[in-house]
């Protein structure tokens, strides 16, 4: 079960180091027992960050993003996405890698496969 949480002010949880996304710091809002499969939080990418090395992403979980501020651009698609782009995405499909040239925040929201 998630924390229980009335409207609060984000801006009193602090920006942390996103483990293991070198280039991500995140505001975590909410989260499950398991943070890696269900969280709500801010991310944000630094000016820079390219994802190349990492290859193509999949995820074992849910997750929805919506961008907030800023840019990404999807090297495999060659599209470039800006804020109010959203996107949906089951467990298990593939996207990126991702390059920021101005960084970029986003909304993202996970969820158990099952």
């Amino acid at each position: 079960m998630r924390e229980e949480h009335e409207f609060f002010d984000t801006e009193q949880v602090p920006w942390r180091d996103a483990a293991g996304s070198p280039g991500v710091s995140e505001r975590v809002l909410s989260s499950g027992p398991d943070p890696a499969v269900e969280l709500t939080r801010l991310a944000k990418w630094a000016p820079g960050l390219d994802t190349s090395a990492a290859g193509v992403i999949r995820h074992a979980f849910f997750e929805e993003v919506y961008l907030l501020a800023g840019e990404l651009e999807d090297l495999t698609l060659g599209v470039t996405f800006g804020p109010g782009h959203y996107a949906s995405r089951p467990p298990g499909m593939p996207h990126g890698p991702y390059r920021t040239t101005t960084g970029c925040v986003m909304f993202e929201l996970r969820h158990p496969a099952t």
